[in-house]
């Protein structure tokens, strides 16, 4: 933290800076003060002359908002997103964005401050850090923002400050064309060899952060710089300086193949299975490191506003939205890889220095600048060129603009052809002609078993030749600012420039490949291209809907655009009514696979919370619960009927009889007129289990007609033993006690209680009814809520349980073939257990675990939890392939792709009310097939409002069917449709 200098800001809208922060490539962070309410925030300004290119702008504010929308766990939301200022006459509109502070260092300064992390902090930090990976990826998306310098460490545990490459970039660059070019500070063995970024990669540099986190450096620092490129892509990492329990798990991250590193998920279930914040209980930084942020924060509240502050407001120069960095609490940075559009920025020009054309957006070096000294190993890194065949051929020395390797070296990038004379004056915008554009940058595409149904591409828009003028990555630094009164003054030591107090550079030479002019200058460094945010939508039609259906056609209908408008289905805003008796005609469709019109649309309210749970109530209702109240939805018509507070994050509904929605809540039972969700009978958990004061309710487990199953838990006083003679007595111990329920919420009383193990903090475990059976209920544990007592007992297997269907008693506890503790299950009523084991999926004798069959899955993939229906099984599989095999046999019946690229979670599969259709449903489409035979129908993918500024949704897609209609959900949106 240093000195505000004379050209930094002095005003962010309400906010009043007070002091630097940090100084990264593309934001300035800035400590600052709302006068009116003494609130004390991080703003993170983007730096002016980057602000201004149109690409960067849009990225930022997008980004800005995917950070608000990750906000939770080690990401904390923005406080003011910077937008209403209004750009000023002579300069670029300001970008910034502000979040609440929180006392933390950066990882570099950390080491550089106590060296290596001890075990315990480093679990602590792999397990936050894995944990928002795990979200990010399970969108979809990737995030390839982790760097020493993104991610902090405060008193309660880690926070990531970067959402995207724009945050981890080690420099950034604008050509005269308007482009944007960053030059990473961690690379993958893949981006080396010119390939595709995937979640993995997000796991590779998980593992060079730890490592770096564990030693002080990177593990491909031995050796030439020159070679460091080749030693990331081939040589194995140097981890002899790692502790021994978390060798094995970092060298995993670090595989050279994407498709051997473990998931995020698992990585942080590894790394603490009771969580990062439940082993970060109690403290987990060294004290020296304590101590720091302590004084951070003591110097920080002593910190006044400079006396010449009279600006009322940030002037042109002075202000600029973050979109590249949150604050130190997390706000936006840069989020993660949304839905791919025209890539927007290219490598930088390969010519000298002394050919560079000067760029009126260049940075001009300050006249007291000081270079920090190169290191030895800080040279330009040889990174070979994409493949040849990823690039369009052209007459040899003269290759189109979008020919050069995104990962290339400067001195090896053929040199840019010229644009044409007629081409449109662009503002950073490129040209995308190879036909097809991806939704997702994440990976190599999944096999499939049939001939590809859709194809989609993006506008193809001309842009000038690449040329690029660097950003210089930070200012000097000047002295620090004094010690709070009463707390210790920092080392002087610790000072450097380019960067936070103390600590070496955020990137590690070895691991940032350099230009002639060292790290941070220009030169061989990879360039990272940045997809645009989604375009904004023409002015819809008066009679349109303002939210558009992006519907996904066949491959004899290529060229959709995405967010363009051209080819894009409207649904209509007004509520059309559709029953099951007098179903909506269907639209005759002429394109093969689009989506049906939608019986009618629901938006749930912006001003209220997004949907916890949704249910379909006795095919009349859709009732959403969320974190103020239940709602429910005219199924017939899409309009909304009511609204209760006191169904505010209850589970989903449930029929209660005919006439009663039956909602568990944190607190009660709840039992809801359907007509207009008045209470009509409550059921307080202290009044129904008065024997088990301060019960805890899990979540339902599962029902059958009027039976549901649930967990529960509360802590009682174990009184020590009287001491013998001579002897101190003990204190008393606080033990948590779990029991396994059946309840009847028709009668509304409890049928039977089974005391059960506790669960992981807090205690109560997580139970799933994977079968019901005439005599008993098939029960899993989740993985998640096991002890580690427990995980280490399991060996890495894992267990179902047998409770009596009458008194609940547990009958018996038995493990099947090599499943393991994760592996999706589910059982019918005949008797046989279905399981994925490794790749595979395999049928077992419930009773005596029995192997009946096995079904090949895909390799480098696992099988998703099954769906039964009748004779067949449907299966779902991680690389995105759905089918049905026999449920006798385990013979194949068929197999399709849902043709979304790449490797991710596997689909989640509902059934219509005639199971003649299957809806598979993840965070990139619905895919809709023909339950018997497999025939791909349509798909449907929502690609948000319409309004530039509206929020762009990431949440996975659920399906409900009921009748002829399935009602596909993403985030607050829903839509209706026919289906067989």
């Amino acid at each position: 933290m240093e000195a505000l200098r004379q050209d930094d800001p002095r005003r962010f809208g309400r906010f009043t800076a007070l002091a630097r922060f940090h100084e990264g490539a593309s934001a300035v962070r800035y400590v600052a003060r709302d006068a009116a309410t003494g609130e004390v925030v991080l703003v993170t300004a983007a730096r002016p002359q980057l602000a201004a290119v149109p690409v960067f702008s849009r990225r930022f504010r997008a980004e800005a908002r995917t950070a608000e929308r990750l906000a939770g766990g080690w990401v904390s939301p923005p406080v003011d997103l910077g937008e209403e200022p209004e750009a000023p006459a002579d300069g670029p509109e300001p970008l910034w964005t502000a979040a609440a502070y929180v006392p933390a260092l950066p990882l570099a300064e950390a080491v550089a401050i106590a060296g290596p992390l001890p075990e315990r902090a480093l679990r602590i930090l792999g397990a936050g850090i894995a944990e928002i990976l795990s979200r990010v990826h399970a969108s979809g998306s990737v995030l390839q923002g982790l760097a020493p310098g993104t991610v902090l460490l405060a008193a309660d545990g880690p926070r990531l400050t970067a959402f995207g490459p724009l945050g981890a970039a080690a420099s950034a660059e604008v050509g005269p064309g308007g482009q944007l070019s960053v030059r990473l500070g961690y690379l993958t063995p893949e981006q080396i060899e010119g390939k595709e970024v995937s979640a993995a990669s997000d796991l590779f540099v998980l593992g060079l952060l730890l490592a770096y986190a564990a030693t002080g450096t990177t593990p491909f620092t031995e050796g030439p710089a020159e070679e460091a490129a080749r030693r990331i892509a081939e040589d194995e990492p140097e981890l002899d300086a790692v502790p021994d329990p978390l060798r094995e798990l970092i060298a995993s991250c670090l595989a050279k193949d994407p498709a051997e590193r473990p998931a995020a998920g698992t990585v942080a279930a590894e790394l603490a299975l009771e969580g990062a914040a439940g082993l970060a209980r109690g403290g987990w930084l060294p004290e020296r490191l304590a101590v720091a942020v302590t004084d951070q924060e003591a110097r920080v509240l002593a910190l006044e506003p400079p006396e010449d502050d009279t600006e009322p407001e940030a002037g042109p120069t002075e202000a600029a939205e973050a979109g590249a960095g949150a604050a130190g609490a997390g706000a936006a940075e840069s989020g993660p890889e949304e839905t791919p559009e025209p890539e927007d920025a290219r490598p930088e020009d390969p010519r000298t220095d002394g050919a560079r054309p000067e760029d009126p957006r260049a940075v001009p070096e300050p006249q007291d600048a000081r270079t920090a000294p190169e290191p030895a190993d800080a040279r330009p890194l040889p990174v070979p060129p994409a493949d040849a065949s990823q690039t369009n051929a052209s007459p040899a020395g003269t290759p189109p603009a979008d020919a050069s390797p995104v990962n290339a070296p400067a001195s090896q990038a053929p040199t840019a052809a010229p644009a044409s004379a007629s081409a449109p004056a662009s503002d950073g915008d490129i040209g995308e002609d190879r036909g097809t554009t991806r939704f997702l940058n994440t990976g190599p595409r999944p096999p499939q078993s049939d001939r590809p149904t859709t194809q989609l591409a993006l506008p193809h828009e001309l842009t000038a030749p690449p040329g690029a003028a660097l950003v210089p990555a930070a200012h000097p630094m000047p002295p620090a600012l004094p010690a709070a009164p009463g707390t210790p003054q920092q080392p002087q030591q610790h000072q450097q420039p380019s960067h936070t107090q103390g600590g070496p550079a955020p990137y590690p030479a070895a691991a940032l490949p350099a230009g002639p002019a060292g790290p941070g200058g220009p030169g061989g460094g990879p360039m990272v291209s940045l997809p645009l945010p989604p375009a904004p939508a023409p002015a819809p039609d008066p009679g349109a809907s303002r939210r558009t259906l992006l519907t996904i056609a066949a491959a004899a209908v290529g060229g959709l655009v995405v967010g363009g408008g051209s080819v894009a289905a409207l649904g209509s805003g007004d509520t059309a009514a559709a029953t099951d008796d007098k179903p909506a005609p269907k639209p005759r469709r002429t394109l093969p696979g689009q989506a049906p019109e939608p019986r009618w649309v629901y938006a749930h309210p912006a001003s209220e919370s997004s949907p916890l749970t949704t249910a379909v109530w006795r095919d009349k209702l859709l009732v959403v619960t969320s974190e103020s109240q239940a709602s429910a939805v005219d199924l017939r018509t899409g309009k909304r009927l009511w609204q209760r507070a006191d169904g505010a994050k209850g589970q989903a509904a449930l029929a209660a009889g005919d006439d009663l929605v039956f909602v568990a809540s944190p607190t009660e039972f709840l039992w809801l007129s359907p007509k207009n969700g008045k209470v009509v009978h409550r059921v307080r958990y202290t009044e129904a289990f008065t024997d088990l004061p301060g019960l805890t309710v899990g979540r339902l487990a599962g029902s059958s007609g009027p039976v549901i199953w649930f967990t529960g838990s509360h802590t009682v006083t174990v009184k020590a033993p009287k001491p013998k003679k001579g002897k101190k007595k003990e204190k008393d111990k606080e033990v948590v006690q779990a029991h396994f329920f059946a309840y009847d919420i028709v009668q509304r009383k409890e049928l039977w209680r089974t005391a059960v193990p506790a669960g992981r903090s807090p205690g109560t475990p997580a139970y799933r009814v994977v079968a019901e059976r005439s005599a008993d209920v098939l029960v899993r544990q989740d993985a998640v809520s096991l002890t580690a007592a427990e995980v280490k007992a399991a060996k890495g297997k894992g267990s179902v349980r047998s409770f009596d269907q009458k008194t609940g008693k547990l009958l018996w506890t038995k493990k099947y073939g090599a499943a393991s503790l994760e592996a999706a299950t589910t059982g019918d009523e005949d008797g046989a257990l279905y399981a994925a084991v490794g790749k595979d999926l395999q049928a077992f004798e419930a009773d005596t675990t029995k192997p009946l069959w096995r079904v090949e899955g895909s390799d480098g993939s696992w099988f998703g939890t099954p769906l039964i229906a009748g004779p067949l099984i449907h299966t779902t599989e991680r690389s995105r392939l759905v089918g049905a095999v026999e449920r006798e046999s385990g013979r194949l019946v068929w197999r399709r792709s849902t043709e979304v690229p790449g490797i991710g979670n596997a689909p989640s599969l509902t059934l219509s009310s005639s199971e003649k259709t299957l809806i598979a449903a993840d965070a990139i489409q619905v895919t809709v097939f023909s339950a018997a035979d497999g025939e791909r129908l349509w798909k449907f993918q929502d690609i948000g409002s319409a309004d530039p500024k509206g929020a762009t949704v990431s949440a996975p897609y659920r399906a409900l069917t009921f009748g002829e209609t399935v009602v596909v959900q993403r985030d607050r949106s829903f839509y209706a449709f026919p289906v067989a």
